[in-house]
């Protein structure tokens, strides 16, 4: 089992970037390896909306987003983080979301069938980390919804959408108590949830339910 930490924050030493190494230690276990990128050392343009995408399921775009790719596909679990920037997520986390769109199929006869090439693979999980400088939540905005929604939509159950306020200073996460509780708990819980689902396959294969 893998999952993946994705970084939305060009400070790779900021709260953000901490409260997602957090959670992605805490999601270690038997079995599990993890991996951490900064979509701030890739170049990842915006989605055109060209749709050449459409029969092969691969973006035609040729920058640094074809390397993220093969990660995403191989790993069981997400976390993605990212600060607040005027009420919504960064500029780097937007287009890492839009250039997931290849992975979204839709009928060729009515758009209104769609599916996540995840939900085909079996389903995949995620939790997400929202952190702003504000204390209150109505200043976070849609950071947390603007990475959880297209998530869901991609196949992926999103577990938990936490969201860390009054955090700006780098460093200051460290000492949020409250903050690192929230991202230890669910670091922990993505990886149960990631043993139960073996325990059932393993269940279900015992059982001979699987064909």
């Amino acid at each position: 089992m893998k999952i993946l930490g994705i970084v939305g924050s060009k400070r790779k030493n900021g709260n953000t970037s901490s409260l997602v190494l957090n959670a992605l230690e805490n999601a270690k276990g038997e079995g599990v390896e993890t991996e951490v990128i900064f979509l701030g050392d890739y170049s990842i343009k915006g989605c055109t909306g060209c749709e050449g995408c459409r029969d092969t399921y691969k973006c035609v775009i040729n920058d640094d987003m074809q390397k993220i790719y093969p990660l995403l596909l191989e790993a069981d679990a997400i976390i993605l983080g990212s600060p607040t920037y005027f009420y919504n997520v960064t500029a780097d986390v937007k287009a890492f979301i839009d250039r997931c769109y290849c992975f979204e199929v839709m009928s060729k006869d009515d758009r209104s069938v769609w599916m996540g090439i995840n939900e085909v693979f079996g389903g995949r999980y995620a939790s997400v980390i929202a952190v702003c400088e504000q204390h209150s939540a109505e200043d976070m905005g849609y950071t947390g919804e603007a990475m959880a929604k297209p998530l869901e939509a991609l196949g992926y159950r999103v577990l938990d959408i936490v969201k860390i306020l009054g955090l700006f200073e780098k460093g200051k996460a460290a000492g949020d108590k409250k903050a690192i509780e929230q991202v230890e708990k669910a670091g922990k819980k993505l990886y149960k949830t990631l043993k139960l689902k073996k325990e059932i396959e393993k269940k279900l294969t015992d059982l001979k339910l699987v064909y």
